[in-house]
């Protein structure tokens, strides 16, 4: 009998310990333009083994508001602690949609845009020499709705957004590419999360489409616990080195 009730104590101890743990906080992965959730899918598997609960949002890419607006009621719905990750075009929209909810712990920008209040995506990509991304955009395509769609020319595409990574891989990525409407890249910001919440960032040293050096501007404006920069990776960082950026990610998950 002494035997069977010191063993159930120690099943009630590590039962009671296992309780204790706190949760893990829930991934939330928004890309950006020319891209879609599946560019995060090397980083989910990682992040997923490791045990985090992940959602890869399908960024409408529209408009800085309203595509905050959309994350923001993901946000809504999830009640336990938040990373909120954003590539490119992705930092405007976590940037925006974070203002305000507790439950967010974390930012995490990978290759993306971190504006302060007033700022646009076009701005930041032109603050300093070394985006090539204007020449090769496609004709606009115009919408019935009003505004017009961009996309990346097909055949410009891999060198342009994806260098490091296969040719196969970049032609299926240029197909499936989603457009983001114009005016997104020239909407001003009207929230700017990072001031309160803590952010870090990743992002290569051969990107095309921000240059290293705005991103190393937004890195130190937003005072970055933790600044990793990829020798020789493209725009598409978390594509061709899904490792870094979901150590990173894990990092931002269990800091104080």
């Amino acid at each position: 009998m002494k035997k069977l009730l010191a063993g159930l104590a120690i099943v009630a101890a590590t039962f009671g310990n296992a309780c204790a743990q706190p949760a893990k906080p829930t991934i939330i992965l928004v890309h950006g333009a020319f891209a879609d959730s599946s560019s995060w899918n090397g980083v989910v598997a990682i992040l997923e083994k490791d045990g985090y609960s992940v959602v890869a949002a399908a960024n409408p890419l529209r408009g800085v508001k309203s595509d905050a607006g959309y994350v923001a009621d993901i946000l809504a719905s999830i009640k336990s602690p938040v990373i909120l990750v954003g590539h490119s075009y992705g930092g405007s929209v976590i940037s925006e949609a974070a203002k305000g909810y507790m439950n967010v712990k974390a930012l995490v920008y990978v290759a993306a845009f971190a504006p302060d209040t007033g700022e646009t995506a076009a701005q930041l990509a032109g603050k300093v020499p070394g985006s090539t991304l204007g020449p090769t955009l496609a004709p606009p395509v115009s919408l019935s709705s009003g505004g017009k769609d961009l996309y990346i020319q097909q055949d410009k595409f891999h060198e342009q957004f994806a260098a490091d990574v296969s040719d196969s891989k970049a032609k299926l990525m240029a197909a499936a590419q989603r457009p983001i409407a114009d005016a997104a890249l020239n909407e001003a910001q009207t929230d700017a999360a990072w001031k309160e919440i803590p952010a870090w960032f990743i992002y290569g040293d051969k990107d095309r489409n921000i240059p290293s050096e705005a991103s190393a501007f937004m890195a130190a404006r937003a005072h970055s616990r933790e600044t990793i920069v990829v020798k020789g990776a493209s725009h598409v960082v978390m594509v061709s080195n899904p490792l870094p950026v979901a150590k990173l990610i894990e990092d931002a998950a269990t800091s104080e």
